[in-house]
């Protein structure tokens, strides 16, 4: 559960560590961030009072656009170079996003019927919703409408007609619109080519927004997601980007 409140307490925690020479003698340190926590870090990170301070931001499976995340999230279709791509994307972690955030929506009728809802496809991915879904009020309706969508050319109207709660909060933590020319933290991003929860072509994405020479690149394949499959095909590349983050630590 990742909400905009999380900056400010990334950065309060950050602000703390750097204060104390005993922790940090220089004043200065690093983040590691996994997933859609990626977001807040190199938020934090873009803030006047840290921009000086943090000297590295580490990122495993982390997004750029959150729109076009959540677009993936529901369709499992991502653009490369422009063209249309299809990865089957992961159907109970989907639902387990949905139970999270459940407690966006202000109406908790709707509230109460959507996380019941998660909670029977995580128990049965195959479960009808019908019964649910019928009983339910403007604002649960257009989120399961968002949910259920596998048309990806409908994403940004379905997006639009979200309650207003919830874009807020997709405008406050994605990062396709902030300035990224203002930071100063070096971006060491891995990404699994195969992750099904969020494109790899995210990282892609963040690494080109980034300042030029800032951000180093690691796409490896038998990554899901945040969690190294047994026998990693990438050995080398992960082993590189273990070493660059190192190096980061030593340097």
């Amino acid at each position: 559960r990742v909400n905009p409140g999380n900056v400010g307490e990334l950065a309060d925690a950050f602000s703390w560590l750097v204060s104390d020479p005993r922790l940090s003698p220089e004043g200065r340190a690093g983040m590691v961030a996994f997933s859609y926590a990626a977001g807040p870090a190199v938020l934090a990170a873009l803030e006047p009072e840290l921009r000086e301070k943090v000297r590295f931001v580490f990122v495993v499976g982390g997004y750029h656009d959150l729109a076009a995340v959540l677009g993936f999230f529901t369709t499992g279709s991502f653009r490369v170079e422009g063209r249309w791509e299809y990865l089957e994307p992961n159907e109970y972690g989907k639902w387990v996003f949905v139970l999270a955030n459940g407690g966006r929506l202000a109406d908790p009728v709707d509230r109460s019927l959507l996380e019941a809802m998660a909670r029977r496809k995580m128990e049965n991915l195959s479960a009808p919703l019908e019964d649910l879904a019928s009983r339910q009020g403007p604002e649960g309706s257009r989120v399961f409408a968002f949910i259920e969508n596998r048309d990806p050319l409908r994403v940004p109207a379905l997006l639009e007609a979200l309650p207003q709660g919830i874009r807020e909060d997709i405008a406050a933590l994605t990062l396709a619109d902030k300035d990224l020319s203002v930071l100063r933290a070096r971006l060491l991003l891995v990404h699994g080519r195969d992750d099904n929860i969020i494109p790899y072509t995210e990282s892609i994405a963040l690494a080109e927004a980034a300042p030029e020479g800032q951000a180093r690149l690691f796409l490896v394949h038998d990554l899901a997601h945040v969690d190294i499959r047994p026998g990693l095909a990438s050995r080398f590349r992960m082993w590189r980007a273990v070493r660059a983050l190192l190096a980061e630590r030593g340097g």
